[in-house]
């Protein structure tokens, strides 16, 4: 008896019609039965959280929180709204979820590495502003702060959110570097948090350049985002005058 005589339903690694499993040989039924048949839909499952925040993240950078329908999300992603909602029971929880995964997330591992950092100060600045850039500022995830600036007013959850997974800990982290200058010596006293509001601004001016003149064609040239951050970071270091009075 062939196969394509009998209605097969494999669905979460089993085959339902008995008669069709009695009619083949064990090699057959071994053959269709393979781990990757059996965990199939289990990988599948596994996959759908980071599809749709990859999807929602994608559709809020290009239509705004307040415009994007969860059914666009799901629709993206190739899975149901109820799906959705078992992962994520609200809009504003996935949006949550994106701010996590793709920025918040990142802070415990940059303080790691910078435990262990051996360069300048300096130096430090110059390569946690760089690894911002490679890591959200040239990616996706660069769509968010706009989005949040944006559309703070109306949704202060989300902006209470935004200020304790990314502003907080991003303030923070900048301050410690600042600090670390400070006490080496390579640094003057200063003022230390209105001074990370100094390296903060450049990240955010690249951010909304980015998702607003610089999806122009005409002005995609102005900003060159590399050259930009060191220049930023030599004006923070050495100032703009060409000598100091003695």
């Amino acid at each position: 008896m062939g196969l394509g005589q009998q209605k097969l339903s494999i669905d979460s690694g089993y085959i339902t019609n008995q008669q069709v499993i009695n009619n083949m040989s064990t090699s057959d039924v071994t053959a269709m039965a393979t781990p990757e048949t059996v965990h199939k839909r289990e990988r599948r499952k596994e996959a759908r959280p980071g599809e749709l925040l990859d999807a929602a993240l994608a559709l809020f950078v290009e239509k705004g929180f307040a415009a994007t329908r969860v059914e666009e999300v799901a629709s993206h992603a190739g899975v149901s709204k109820g799906t959705l909602f078992l992962y994520f029971p609200t809009k504003e929880d996935l949006f949550k979820a994106v701010i996590h995964e793709n920025i918040s997330k990142l802070f415990p591992v940059w303080n790691e590495e910078f435990k262990s950092f051996t360069g300048s100060s300096g130096e430090m600045l110059r390569y946690a502003m760089l690894s911002w850039w490679h890591q959200i500022g040239n990616t996706p995830a660069s769509g968010i702060a706009k989005l949040v600036i944006s559309e703070a007013q109306n949704f202060p959850d989300i902006a209470a959110f935004y200020q304790a997974e990314v502003i907080r800990p991003g303030n923070a982290l900048l301050r410690q570097i600042l600090a670390r200058g400070v006490a080496s010596g390579e640094f003057r006293p200063m003022d230390l948090d209105q001074t990370v509001y100094t390296v903060v601004a450049p990240m955010i001016f690249m951010m909304m350049w980015k998702h607003s003149m610089g999806a122009c064609a005409a002005s995609a040239d102005i900003v060159d985002p590399e050259r930009f951050i060191h220049m930023q970071v030599d004006v923070l270091l050495h100032g703009m005058t060409a000598s100091h009075p003695s």
